[in-house]
């Protein structure tokens, strides 16, 4: 009966219109315009910002028309080896002599380039189309290098012409000396197998290593030129290495794609 009392005694009391309404605390205020803020900020990011992509893929540094294995024509025992490795041949200077039942044969180079490997060496015995050297496709020793990035399929179709790329080279110590320059030249218009990716490299367990998880396609990565490094090409660091790269070097490249936008809006 007490709380029926009151309660018919304030239906019968009139409005208390004079007295201030508290609508919230200071700190729900304040909650309130910070969860605001944050709101049109992520809004805004929404509209206008960017999100950087980022794509990485082994590879290796060559020159632009890559290299050739060289096989012996004839059968015997090597009496003498006629070059060196690093060395910048003729079309059909000869590397190796062989001793055979017809006598001793030179085996050749088929074109001119640098020796990369050799394989025989004096007192070795070699069978007819046995692998002896890999030469590469160079005519002078300041030919430029580039890189050439090994990427699965399904990514390759993201990368533009023109991306920047950092290039992490296996011979240069990252922490020291930076990553080296470059940028997207072309990109492969469709999968390589192992075998036409040793064709061109001219080394047999390098391509299987870079089609161990399928056919990749191959990217071309030019080279940023400078005179200021010792290399020859440009660095993250000022100065880079002091040292040149040797072709064949193995490397890894991240590749900078389009920034995209975080969210795309559908208009009618």
């Amino acid at each position: 009966m007490q709380f029926r009392q009151k309660a018919l005694s304030k239906l019968q009391s009139p409005e208390e219109l004079d007295l201030p309404v508290r609508f919230a605390r200071p700190q729900g205020r304040l909650v309130l315009a910070v969860t605001v803020v944050v709101m049109a900020a992520a809004a805004f990011w929404a509209l206008t910002g960017t999100v950087s992509a980022k794509l990485s893929a082994p590879g290796i540094l060559t020159h632009a028309e890559g290299s050739y294995v060289l096989q012996s024509p004839v059968a015997g025992q090597v009496t003498g080896v006629l070059a060196e490795e690093g060395q910048l041949l003729a079309p059909g200077a000869p590397l190796l002599n062989v001793r055979t039942e017809q006598g001793d044969r030179p085996v050749r180079a088929v074109t001119g380039g640098r020796l990369t490997t050799l394989f025989a060496k004096v007192g070795s015995v070699v069978a007819t189309g046995a692998d002896v050297a890999t030469v590469e496709h160079v005519k002078d020793a300041d030919d430029p290098l580039l890189a050439v990035l090994y990427v699965p399929g399904a990514g390759s179709s993201t990368i533009p012409v023109g991306a920047s790329v950092d290039l992490s080279v296996q011979s240069v110590p990252q922490h020291r000396f930076g990553m080296l320059r470059g940028h997207v030249k072309t990109v492969g218009r469709a999968p390589q197998t192992a075998a036409q990716i040793s064709g061109f490299l001219g080394d047999k367990g390098l391509a299987e290593q870079f089609a161990r998880q399928g056919n990749p396609v191959a990217v071309l990565v030019e080279l940023e030129r400078s005179s200021a490094t010792r290399s020859g090409y440009k660095w993250s660091s000022a100065d880079g290495p002091p040292y040149a790269l040797d072709s064949t070097t193995p490397v890894t490249g991240t590749v900078h794609l389009a920034a995209q936008r975080p969210v795309d809006w559908l208009l009618p």
